[in-house]
């Protein structure tokens, strides 16, 4: 039974953080933040005017002058505290979380712990920043490297992962000794507040984090000012493509995480109750609103013969409200989300899929002005339907059926993006074979959704990522700073010199 939520009684007002101090901003454009269930307006997040951008990267760019002689260890300690009171915090930013998302609570708490373990990963800094040495390169001449910061970097973060993309960014640009500015979504925008409190409070220097808020004129302010060093971003594809772009244009780093279209290849050697369990939590957990969700399933051979498993799980399932512990799944982020997918759902059964579970005219007792749509299931797929080329972003399914592994594969490699994929099987020869042909960046085998942990690095390819270096891990180190690498020799008093040396060899 749906639990019934209260009404806020009036708005919170989003606060900035710059140079140190949380406060209001001066802006005349507010946007208003409504929880998905029902409309209601909980927050109101400014619009950062112009001034206060410029102060933010004033700010942060005078904090990095010192911040960057901080000594590593001093860093990593800061990132030990930082992960101590997330985690004492943690059903506290869970709650935060799901009221603004409309993630049930356990999921948001799955948010925010995937966070918790990247400021894990950042609490390692001083071996990842060891540089390389190598004596006598020459005689008495050696070489040796060492990892550096940037200066400023900055991170546009989405509304569906608002603990976890944020604590994807900051923790570990500014454990290199960069300073950061954050853009989180204007969606959902208390959780990455509520981490920036944390973070002061675990003894940060108050400048070395700015928040700044809005829509597309902050970030333009971010991708062309010539302080920005290096820009994060994860959202759509044409946005993405826009933020690559523009940002390199401007002669910055950039890594751009776009969209993804994900498939699950099915063997008919698969455990059956595994598979189809794991379709339908890929496929509709958080509402479809992953860009690492199962939203195609690739059927090969006898496997074809599950489809009514699916339909029949999938009809078990059904969404609610945040703190209704029976829901699967909340609500899409807002009634602008939910028309896309209703269009998507529609366009699906005109251009001729098989609709076989519509969720289209889903209701939720108690919430009838929420942006609900339930599980949608589509057979009789072909790669030209838009159900197929498009990113859906909600709980909808698309089953393909192929006759074989190389069908299946070459399918998916026909593709524009190349986000995540896994393959179930009892066949490591079948594994083998997949893991390598397939051109996707992350791949699952009997594993859902293969979102690595914070030691690896979040490797979408193709039309899923714009840039050279990926999100945390080694590759994030690497794109948060650079080597400068040292050729020393030190001569000794009773060596004669000998003469020039009029060539680059080193002798």
């Amino acid at each position: 039974m749906s639990t019934s939520v209260s009404r806020p009684v009036s708005p919170v007002k989003v606060q900035q953080l710059i140079n140190g101090e949380f406060h209001l901003s001066q802006a005349k454009d507010w946007i208003d933040v409504t929880n998905p269930a029902t409309q209601d307006v909980i927050a109101q997040v400014p619009c950062t005017t112009a001034a206060e951008m410029q102060q933010a990267i004033a700010s942060a760019k005078a904090a990095f002058k010192v911040w960057k002689e901080t000594p590593v260890p001093a860093r990593a300690r800061i990132m030990l505290k930082y992960q101590d009171l997330l985690k004492t915090h943690h059903d506290e930013l869970a709650e935060i979380l799901a009221k603004e998302t409309g993630k049930t609570f356990e999921d948001a708490k799955g948010d925010v712990w995937r966070g918790i373990e990247v400021v894990e990963h950042a609490a390692n800094i001083p071996s990842l920043m060891m540089g390389e040495t190598v004596e006598n390169v020459a005689t008495k001449i050696d070489t040796y490297s060492y990892t550096q910061p940037l200066g400023v970097c900055a991170g546009i973060t989405p509304f569906n992962f608002p603990a976890m993309i944020p604590l994807w960014m900051f923790p570990l640009a500014i454990a290199c000794g960069n300073t950061f500015i954050l853009k989180p979504s204007e969606q959902d925008p208390m959780t990455p507040m509520r981490l920036a409190e944390l973070f002061l409070e675990a003894g940060a220097p108050k400048d070395v984090l700015q928040v700044v808020h809005g829509r597309k004129e902050q970030v333009d302010a971010l991708l062309t000012d010539p302080e920005i060093k290096a820009i994060s971003f994860v959202g759509s594809v044409p946005v993405g493509q826009y933020i690559y772009q523009t940002g390199t244009a401007n002669m910055k780093r950039v890594q751009a995480f776009a969209g993804a279209k994900n498939h699950m290849v099915v063997m008919p050697d698969a455990n059956r109750d595994q598979v189809v369990n794991n379709i339908v939590g890929a496929s509709c957990g958080a509402a479809g609103q992953r860009c690492m969700a199962i939203s195609v399933a690739v059927l090969v051979g006898a496997a074809k013969e599950w489809i009514g498993d699916i339909k029949d799980a999938l009809s078990n399932v059904r969404p609610g409200a945040w703190n209704d512990p029976q829901a699967a799944y909340g609500p899409l982020i807002s009634p602008q989300a939910r028309d896309r997918v209703l269009s998507l759902i529609a366009k699906g059964k005109s251009e001729g899929a098989t609709c076989l579970l519509d969720g289209s005219e889903c209701v939720v007792e108690g919430f009838p002005d929420g942006n609900w749509v339930g599980p949608t299931l589509f057979t009789d797929v072909t790669p030209q339907m838009s159900i197929y080329s498009e990113e859906i972003f909600g709980p909808v399914l698309c089953v393909l059926c192929v006759d074989t592994l190389e069908d299946a594969i070459a399918l998916i490699n026909e593709h524009p993006c190349g986000n995540g994929t896994s393959i179930f099987t009892a066949s490591g020869a079948a594994a083998r074979k997949y893991q390598h042909e397939i051109e996707v960046g992350q791949v699952g085998i009997n594993v859902p959704i293969p979102v690595p942990l914070p030691f690896f690095s979040f490797t979408g390819w193709k039309a899923s990522f714009y840039g050279d270096q990926h999100a945390y891990g080694k590759q994030a180190v690497r794109f948060y700073t650079e080597t400068k690498t040292i050729t020393a020799r030190w001569f000794e008093s009773d060596i004669e010199a000998s003469g020039p040396n009029m060539t680059i060899h080193l002798k």
